[in-house]
């Protein structure tokens, strides 16, 4: 009960002796590093299994099929022009980028072209949702690891850290309003074109991301604070 009550008031990414002292630290510690990528890893594993799911997709790239419908841009165009209004967000909130977030982009990015030729591809709807709550759980674990890392953020984490630090909501809430409302202005963008909205993009798995990858990161965090001595 502890550890419930403690993943959904959690507040700070917390320090571990492993934790790098500075965010733009260009040469961490070996076991830091060590985790960094091993976060990542999962991270983009955990992606892989929403992708292959079948079962939607997440809140990102519903807003990245959203612009697309309204722009006629290509949704890897849309989804690199997202990241970038992302990171411009980081500027009022004072947040610092790093190793980790460039890193984050392609060992996530390579993990993804890599893992999705091995990984299941359900036919039965259960097992579809079950292998979404799997990634879910696995980009939570993931991102614990690499958060804790202290060594710069990815823009989407980056945007929660930051607006948690303005706001002092638990990470779960904070994460949490920002993927539903995602998804709701991506479903927004698409309300002239339904069949896809209904048909291709929104599906349970990307209400199950939105609602549960908040909860999923904070556990992520407090599991791998917990296992690791405090700095």
């Amino acid at each position: 009960m502890k550890l419930i009550s403690d993943t959904f008031t959690i507040k700070k990414i917390p320090k571990v002796v492993w934790s790098s002292e500075d965010s733009f630290n260009l040469k961490p510690k070996p076991l830091t590093f060590i985790f960094l990528v091993f976060g990542l890893f999962l991270f983009g594993l955990g992606e892989s299994l929403l992708i292959t799911s079948g079962a939607g997709v997440g809140p990102y790239t519903v807003f990245a099929q959203g612009i697309s419908n309204l722009t006629n841009w290509s949704l890897g165009l849309s989804t690199f022009v997202i990241s970038i209004f992302v990171l411009m967000l980081w500027i009022p909130l004072k947040q610092k980028p790093g190793m980790g977030t460039i890193l984050n982009a392609f060992i996530i990015a390579l993990t993804i072209e890599f893992s999705v030729y091995f990984l299941p591809y359900p036919e039965l709807y259960p097992l579809k949702v079950l292998q979404v709550v799997i990634g879910v759980l696995t980009i939570g674990i993931g991102s614990g690891f690499y958060l804790i890392c202290n060594l710069g953020a990815g823009p989407r984490d980056g945007l929660m850290i930051g607006l948690q630090k303005v706001t002092n909501m638990p990470i779960y809430s904070i994460r949490t309003t920002i993927e539903i409302s995602v998804v709701v202005l991506g479903s927004i963008c698409l309300l002239n074109n339904l069949d896809k909205l209904l048909g291709e993009v929104v599906g349970l798995g990307t209400v199950i991301f939105a609602l549960g990858i908040g909860p999923s990161v904070a556990l992520g965090i407090t599991i791998v604070g917990k296992l690791s001595k405090e700095a």
